[in-house]
């Protein structure tokens, strides 16, 4: 018998690729599963869709009465599952197109080692799928950031390895139930980037490993719901964030690395600006002038 996998879709004004997403989810071969739908509060008629759409289905739908942040909303789901009984949680983003046998290679992969927290799958642009997305994660505490291994390689089985690493992107995420009663779901604080590269420290601190598992193959239209990192919304809220993070983890270098992460950050801030300028892009301007102010706020940092 399968070990019992609850599945996270959030949406935001994402009715099109939630669906798309459920039904790739639907032709999997993989035995026990849920997928369990939270509506992050979208202002459109994404609830009233989905539940005309779910209504003949297994499938659970669950409204946030707030939109605040991924993090939030998918502790909403954590925390409905976690009370109802699983296993595992997978967070996947609902703008993903799944393999078939992703989740049985998920599993597969998990249960293959020693004390596993987190594993994830290899992560292959939808649309272009022989390049990829994700092909393994690193932290670089020296500029203070996760980072994908492969992104925009094609694919030529270079990162076909199972291995353990540091960092597994938020996109997909199998996390064991055993995990979530020791360390809790997502960080809050971050409202949208990061909260994944944190919550992978936090896994590894409490004595978990990590493992990319690229049996698993999962396809990714890459940021939908915000408009991606190079969005105004995704610089602001990267950038917020980078400053939370930086602070939050300073103790894991010397205060002389942590000084020179620093400069390098408002270093490439101020050059990022002159090239918003020199662009015309004044709404990413302020949107990296509003992130910079919002992460001092937070961290009370100057």
């Amino acid at each position: 018998m399968d070990k019992k996998v609850t599945i996270i879709l959030l949406n935001y004004c994402g009715t099109e690729d939630t669906l798309n997403c459920i039904k790739s989810l639907e032709q999997i071969e993989y035995n026990n599963y849920e997928i369990l739908v939270v509506d992050n509060a979208s202002p459109d008629n994404s609830y009233k869709t989905l539940k005309e759409e779910l209504k003949d289905t297994p499938h659970i739908l669950l409204k946030s009465p707030c939109n605040d942040g991924f993090a939030k909303g998918n502790n909403i789901g954590i925390e409905y599952a976690m009370k109802k009984g699983t296993d595992y949680i997978l967070l996947l983003n609902n703008d993903t197109l799944v393999d078939k046998d992703f989740l049985r290679e998920l599993v597969k992969c998990y249960e293959n080692h020693t004390n596993p927290g987190i594993v994830g799958s290899k992560i292959l642009y939808e649309g272009k799928r022989d390049h990829i997305w994700y092909g393994g994660g690193d932290i670089d505490f020296k500029k203070f950031y996760g980072y994908h291994l492969g992104e925009g390689h094609k694919d030529e089985g270079q990162y076909n390895k199972e291995r353990p690493i540091n960092f597994i992107t938020g996109c997909v995420m199998l996390i064991g139930k055993e995990v979530i009663d020791k360390i809790g779901g997502l960080p809050e604080e971050y409202f949208m980037y990061f909260e994944d590269v944190d919550y992978c420290i936090k896994a590894k601190e409490a004595g978990y490993e990590l493992y990319y598992c690229p049996k698993s193959i999962v396809y990714h239209k890459v940021s939908a719901s915000s408009g991606g990192e190079e969005s105004a919304f995704g610089i602001k809220w990267g950038t917020r964030n980078r400053i939370i993070f930086m602070n939050k983890f300073k103790y894991k270098v010397s205060k002389k690395k942590y000084l020179k992460a620093k400069m390098y950050f408002y270093s490439t801030r101020i050059i990022k600006l002159l090239q918003f300028s020199i662009k015309g892009e004044f709404d990413k301007s302020k949107a990296l002038k509003e992130g910079i102010k919002m992460g001092r706020a937070v961290t009370n940092t100057k």
